[in-house]
């Protein structure tokens, strides 16, 4: 296919999207079913332009002064991709299987328009009832941070140590393009084009060996700030898969105790083989049965609690453009009382001296600080002890990092536009 074609395909797509209020990524599939002609890299160049309109689509109908399928494809060519008028008439010459010519409003709409005066929630694309939610975090900074969460995210990687050294696996995907991350010291990144197929991770040796796992860089440092060391037991609340799982047992070097449960059993699905191909052999999964509670002889000896707590996922919108336009108020309401719960349930599994590590992939102050707040105000035998100090005797970044954040009281919070990871925050809890 053409660029042209591809560009023709995308707006068919979103106008599909739009019509059946259908999620992205079960649009993209029935289009490449009913289009077996079209190659990978047509699939890919297709997506990137669905995904990069998903990310820039109340920006781009501003632009445009038009909310059409067209006009968010064209508004998005030239806010996300950059591309000038004659560029874009180029690929709209009305030839065969290309877009129609721009109409004269479009031409002026590009050439003329801008977003200086566009609300903050336009220029950031994202739902206008976030907007006083954002505001409380960013203030008059929320336009610009919210821009950077809706920018394409590169592909982050995480070393396993227990497999390999960064340095060497670095030398065994130089095809790739990869690179060392600018903090984690077990990351590496690869930076991916607008266009770009994502790379086959999974059939590389060094994933199937172990000794890489898909991370981001700020779930990377998460797991730093928690501090684990070798011969602690430490239990992960919400395992899930076990990216932070994963993250934890290489640094307790395979000597202590691992516990890993998470509330939902689907969850906790992938983790056996995963810890299994990363060499982990101290863990005990816990699968939840019923109201049983799984914990139940863990008594206040726990050197360390994780919790990736369960939350909106606000963090993760350049990674997952289409959930923002999907996210609820009552979303948040739901979150808000499932990370206090967890909380409460990490309170009395933790030694004297021990430590809570709660994380979310949120940006919302009132799943972070506020969170973090409440707990205390409950729970006076802890207090906030700053992430960089735990993590500085593991990371020599670590307080060179923090700075880089945005800092208060509770923890510390990573954006893309400040940290260049995901939208992480972080508080370590520490239990007198």
């Amino acid at each position: 296919m053409t660029p042209a074609a591809r560009l023709s395909a995308a707006i068919e797509l979103i106008a599909t999207i739009d019509a059946q209020r259908i999620p992205a990524a079960k649009a993209l599939k029935e289009w490449g079913t009913a289009h077996r002609y079209a190659g990978s890299g047509d699939r890919a160049a297709i997506s990137g332009l669905i995904w990069d309109v998903l990310r820039r689509q109340s920006s781009a109908a501003y632009l445009m002064d038009d909310a059409s399928a067209r006009s968010r494809v064209l508004g998005m060519l030239k806010l996300e991709r950059g591309m000038d008028i004659a560029t874009i008439q180029a690929l709209c010459d009305g030839g065969r299987f290309a877009p129609d010519p721009l109409t004269a409003t479009e031409e002026a709409a590009l050439a003329s328009r801008s977003l200086e005066d566009a609300p903050a929630h336009v220029a950031g694309d994202y739902p206008d009832w976030l907007d006083p939610h954002l505001a409380r975090v960013f203030g008059d900074d929320r336009a610009a941070e919210a821009t950077a969460m809706a920018s394409r995210a590169p592909l982050d990687l995480r070393v396993n140590t227990l497999r390999g050294k960064r340095e060497k696996v670095l030398s065994r995907l130089s095809h790739l393009g990869a690179r060392e991350t600018p903090w984690s010291p077990l990351g590496l990144r690869i930076e991916l084009g607008a266009d770009a197929r994502n790379p086959g991770i999974h059939a590389e040796e060094d994933f199937i060996k172990g000794a890489i796992e898909i991370q981001d860089e700020g779930s990377q440092l998460a797991a730093l700030f928690s501090a684990a060391k070798p011969g602690e037991q430490v239990i992960d609340l919400c395992a899930g898969a076990g990216g932070k799982t994963l993250a934890v047992a290489a640094m307790m070097q395979g000597k202590g105790r691992l516990m890993a449960t998470d509330s939902d059993k689907r969850q906790l699905a992938p983790i056996h083989e995963r810890l299994s191909r990363a060499g982990v052999h101290n863990y005990d999964v816990r699968t939840p049965r019923g109201e049983e509670e799984v914990l139940s002889d863990i008594k206040a000896s726990a050197d360390l609690v994780l919790i990736d707590a369960p939350c909106t996922g606000t963090g993760t919108w350049r990674r997952n453009p289409d959930a923002k336009w999907r996210m609820r108020p009552g979303a948040l309401e739901v979150r808000l009382k499932d990370q206090a719960e967890v909380l409460e349930r990490a309170a009395p599994l933790v030694k004297g001296g021990g430590r809570i590590a709660y994380i979310t992939c949120s940006v919302l102050s009132e799943e972070n600080g506020e969170q973090v707040r409440a707990f205390i105000a409950r729970h006076p035998e802890f207090s906030v002890q700053p992430p960089e100090q735990t993590a500085a005797v593991l990371w020599d970044k670590a307080e060179a990092f923090a700075e880089a954040a945005l800092q208060s009281a509770e923890g510390l919070l990573m954006t893309p536009r400040r940290t260049g990871t995901d939208g992480f925050f972080v508080s370590v809890l520490r239990k007198a």
